[in-house]
């Protein structure tokens, strides 16, 4: 491997308190000779003296922007709207290649400043495979928050916790009303966070994946209490919901969690809102009477930081450690790539080296 530098920001969203890299990950990435810069951060879950006993050098918040050239800027969440011209080489969560909003914005911006994105949504194997992903931790959480809400012991704003108290809060107590679960995706990596979620509660849910999606029953989905999504649709399929379902006078459905979240994406498979909830109003009704609430956030994982955070830097090391622009890193090339040549940019100008 080349000597890398990387520099790992500040997150821009507030309730985001998860980091890509552990301090335990960040002291083997020093010692392998990677110069690693992290930037001060009073949210992320580990305090910056733990980089700094890692062998790692301290910089302020936000300082990316002026970090040398060669530096790989790593981060989880989207970046503030400043600077209008992206420059480096960045890493994250991008969700710029399914037109969602935003998506062509944030494009131009790298065009602008000649730098490259590397979408760790597209840091994949040779069959595709995700190698790098927070899926288990979403679908426990969708799953418990739906359990909760459900239940109507769902409190705001949300806070982070431990997957110890959470399971606890979980743990069925005497009168606690049974009810009906349903999964779908239940066999991807969220779908198995959200089954252990119900399972926790004592609720055995129902489980749908490829096989029960291909010709829907809705009339089955309806039936249920409570439904969650996990399904990461990569091509247009029918609708799991539509708003005349919402209206049926059979659907006992009241309480819905779409851990996806590919909310104005041509891909959504539950296109019945136009907006994502977040941690301080958690729950949105779609439907007064009968009731049906929606819980729609984008950074579950968050609200178990130190887990998710652990789990997710363990997957990342590797490949971090066999930086390039081949193998995985050469998926995410070839896929800004085509994303740029798909919104008519310059891709001879990219900083991908």
């Amino acid at each position: 491997m080349t000597e890398l530098h990387l520099w790992l920001r500040h997150e821009a969203r507030t309730t985001e308190r998860r980091t890509p890299i552990v301090p335990d990950d960040a002291r083997r990435l020093v010692e392998s000779g990677v110069t690693l810069t992290v930037e001060e951060s009073p949210q992320r879950v580990f305090p910056n003296q733990e980089y700094e006993a890692a062998g790692c050098r301290v910089a302020p918040a936000g300082s990316w922007v002026s970090a040398p050239r060669d530096a790989v800027v790593l981060g989880l969440k989207e970046l503030p709207a400043e600077p209008a011209e992206l420059t480096h080489r960045h890493i994250f969560f991008g969700h710029a290649y399914k037109g969602q909003p935003g998506a062509g914005d944030l494009l131009r911006r790298f065009a602008a400043g000649g730098g490259t994105l590397f979408d760790l949504e597209y840091l994949v194997d040779d069959t595709g495979r995700r190698l790098a992903a927070f899926g288990f931790w979403a679908g426990y959480l969708g799953a418990a928050l739906a359990v909760l809400q459900h239940r109507g012991q769902l409190r705001a704003p949300l806070v982070p916790t431990t997957k110890e108290d959470l399971d606890e809060t979980l743990r069925p107590a005497p009168g606690d009303a049974a009810f009906t679960g349903l999964v779908i995706g239940a066999l991807g990596r969220s779908g198995r966070g959200a089954r252990t979620a119900f399972a926790a509660a004592g609720v055995d849910p129902t489980c749908w994946d490829l096989d029960e999606t291909r010709d829907l029953d809705r009339a089955a989905l309806l039936r249920h209490d409570v439904m969650v999504n996990a399904v990461l649709a990569t091509s247009p399929v029918p609708p799991f919901l539509r708003e005349q379902d919402l209206d049926s006078p059979d659907r006992r459905l009241r309480t819905l969690c779409d851990v996806t979240c590919d909310v104005g994406s041509p891909l959504n498979v539950l296109p019945v809102y136009d907006d994502t909830t977040d941690w301080d109003e958690p729950v949105r009704r779609l439907r007064k009477e009968p009731p049906l609430d929606l819980i729609a956030i984008d950074n579950l994982p968050s609200l178990l930081p130190l887990e998710s955070s652990a789990d997710f830097s363990a997957a990342l090391l590797p490949h971090l450690l066999d930086f390039g622009v081949t193998g995985p890193w050469g998926h995410c090339l070839d896929r800004f790539r085509q994303a740029t040549r798909e919104h008519g940019l310059d891709e001879g100008k990219f900083h991908d080296q």
